[in-house]
């Protein structure tokens, strides 16, 4: 199954998946491998979207979200939303581990730009999965 590499970033990330999506330009990445980081303005998600609408939004667009924030709180939380509805064929839920290190520290950057590209390279790898923690 080939898939584009779209990433749906969570709103509370927006400045940190501008950076790295800066690098994986800068890198030339985009010249190889096709990637797109769709904001939910763009797509007029709303950002007080339950985490349940948007896994549900990301998987029936086939885009892999992004996100800094997965908790087991709640029914909707995304570690719940995983664990009911990841089929072998959903997109992973990628979650920064440390999303401010993004801004201050550019080893860890750099860390995170070749996990998501190792993401993108071999997404048929990760179908399934349910979460990824990067870097």
């Amino acid at each position: 199954m080939e898939f584009e590499n779209k990433f749906l970033i969570d709103h509370n990330i927006e400045g940190q998946a501008l950076i790295l999506f800066g690098a994986i330009a800068n890198q030339g990445w985009l010249d190889l491998i096709q990637i797109q980081f769709v904001f939910f303005e763009e797509i007029a998600l709303p950002i007080e979207s339950s985490d349940r609408g948007v896994w549900q939004f990301a998987q029936s667009n086939r885009m892999l979200l992004l996100t800094a924030n997965r908790s087991m709180e709640g029914d909707d939380s995304l570690e719940q939303v995983m664990r009911e509805e990841n089929t072998p064929t959903s997109l992973p839920i990628v979650t920064i581990s440390n999303s401010n290190r993004v801004l201050i520290d550019p080893n860890y950057r750099e860390k995170c730009v070749e996990s998501l590209l190792e993401i993108a390279l071999d997404l048929n790898n990760y179908l399934g999965v349910g979460g990824i923690f990067i870097p």
